[in-house]
């Protein structure tokens, strides 16, 4: 944008384009927060963390094809046109997230449910390959000198508003349907899905009304848009030379750091922690909500005294403080840290209850329920479920007490224990604080990084070039924390400590963060290029 343009035309250019990329990020995101359900319906009932970690690794190939997509889509935005290019993006996202609300569970159609949703999740990397690229470029390209870091945080603020809507929507459905009917094969966990066709509707009505960047715009009139974006971006060795700089000295610590403090904590807390799942969700809403200003804060910030050193301050941060903070998470939610705690008076056992498999009318469980209550107001409920195999089934009708060791085939030889915790207001706050914190590093890494991959990179091939090592950044290196973090820990599983180290998934973006760090420290420059125009 030229410094005359109006400010009702950036306005609009952040609202078209913001809109669009904060329902790609819905669509692509909705997948992660209802991970532990899509495990239970896409694979056999019994696969337990086998199934869990096969669904990480479906979510995690959704980022893996992302820098894919940027090669893809980016070397159409540099021949065709910012526009039409992430036009395309939102329908194959719209479509494929869609569709994945669509496939039936494995109970019918067996492994053809994972394999499909597989597809379709491919589907989904591969246009947010092609959709950030697009719409920081194209904003980029109409802010103005010496704004630029100020104007693109309100794109970095779609991918952590998508999250926000993405847990609004599931806790809404959640909350008006129960849990049985919520996780039910065509329950409501399938709406979050459905209702983004909806959404992407509006958003091409919105973007229809754009038009193309000006600079690209006048690099077409002038005639010297790339003829071949993808070599001119990789082959020429002193622009690849910044592709690898980019990467490796800001993206890769940026990725980990993103998807730590967002998606591996929401999991940790959940599945470590087992808070209860609407309050786990709150959790991240409240504390997403609260440090979402931060992206345009530390956007404006970097306009003022530079880019590199907001984000590697962010990285640093997060290397020194990840451990003791999810060290505080384990504290706030160990039940043996609050025996003292405990209101006798509240605290409950229930009898055993049994229940009938309703498929194998020999299969007979037997729950035992405990609800811990506290005086800060939390509740941990206990539920263990011990599983009978009868030698027939018309010993299943009879009352508990009539069952008698005879009966019996054999019996589980460890109990299934559920635990699900709800904190009391004080742990709550301090949880969200936790979450908040980790939220803020993200916005320093995140916030100035759209302005600094732009003034990286020449018009004619800035949609390819900056859109690779973002989607290999963020895809790869920060898309796989979830799943690397959960296999590491299962790496540390023993006999003699069957949970494992919790922490040891850590190691991972803390490793990755550090090594950008020190590459970002020696290598990258903090002068911004007021000139983007060549």
């Amino acid at each position: 944008m030229n410094a005359s343009n109006p400010p009702s035309k950036i306005a609009f250019v952040i609202g078209a384009s913001s809109v669009g990329t904060l329902i790609e990020w819905y669509d692509f995101y909705i997948f992660g927060m209802l991970a532990t359900i899509l495990s239970k319906q896409f694979f056999p009932a019994d696969a337990g963390t086998a199934a869990l970690l096969s669904t990480l690794a479906i979510f995690a190939a959704g980022f893996i094809v992302r820098p894919f997509g940027a090669l893809v889509f980016g070397r159409l935005g540099d021949l065709i046109g910012r526009k039409h290019t992430f036009l395309l993006t939102l329908v194959i996202m719209g479509g494929s997230t869609f569709a994945i609300g669509l496939v039936p569970g494995y109970t019918t159609i067996g492994w053809l449910a994972p394999i499909l949703v597989l597809i379709l999740r491919l589907l989904q990397g591969l246009a947010l390959g092609g959709e950030y690229g697009g719409a920081a470029t194209y904003v980029a390209e109409h802010a103005p000198a010496g704004q630029r870091g100020f104007w693109t945080s309100w794109i970095q603020t779609t991918a952590t508003l998508g999250l926000f809507l993405a847990l609004g929507v599931i806790i809404l459905i959640r909350s008006s349907q129960g849990v049985d009917q919520f996780s039910a094969e065509w329950g409501g966990w399938r709406y979050p899905f459905w209702i983004s066709i909806l959404l992407v509707g509006v958003s091409v009505l919105i973007r229809m009304r754009m038009s193309e960047s000006p600079m690209f715009t006048k690099l077409k009139s002038e005639g010297k848009t790339s003829t071949n974006p993808l070599k001119e971006s990789f082959g020429h060795k002193a622009n690849f030379k910044m592709v690898l700089l980019a990467l490796f000295g800001a993206v890769m610590g940026q990725g980990v750091v993103w998807y730590t403090g967002q998606f591996y904590a929401q999991s940790f807390i959940e599945t470590v922690c087992k808070i209860e799942f609407v309050q786990s969700r709150n959790i991240m809403l409240i504390a997403i909500l609260m440090a979402t200003p931060c992206f345009v804060f530390f956007g404006w910030l970097s306009d003022k005294v530079g880019r590199k050193w907001i984000m590697l301050t962010g990285m640093l941060l997060a290397v020194i403080t990840y451990r003791p903070i999810y060290k505080e998470f384990i504290h706030i939610t160990d039940a043996s840290k609050r025996s003292q705690l405990v209101d006798n008076k509240l605290t409950n056992y229930m009898t055993a209850i049994p229940i009938i498999d309703a498929v194998d009318k020999t299969k007979l469980y037997i729950k035992k329920q405990e609800d811990t209550f506290y005086t800060d107001g939390s509740i941990f409920k206990y539920t263990k479920t011990d599983t009978l195999f009868l030698k027939d089934s018309l010993y299943a009708a009879r009352p508990l007490t009539l069952i008698f060791p005879s009966m019996i085939q054999y019996q589980s030889p460890k109990p299934f224990v559920q635990v699900e915790k709800t904190l009391g207001n004080a742990a709550f706050w301090k949880m969200i604080w936790l979450v908040f914190i980790q939220i803020v590093y993200v916005t320093m890494v995140y916030g100035p990084i759209a302005a600094f991959l732009v003034e990286m990179f020449p018009t004619k091939i800035r949609y390819t070039s900056m859109s690779l090592p973002y989607h290999i950044g963020n895809g790869v290196f920060g898309g796989l924390v979830p799943f690397l973090g959960t296999l590491i820990v299962e790496f540390t599983k023993t006999s003699a400590n069957p949970a494992g180290d919790v922490l040891a998934g850590l190691w991972y973006p803390i490793g990755v963060a550090t090594v950008c760090l020190v590459i970002g420290a020696i290598y990258l420059s903090n002068k911004m290029d007021e000139n983007v125009m060549d």
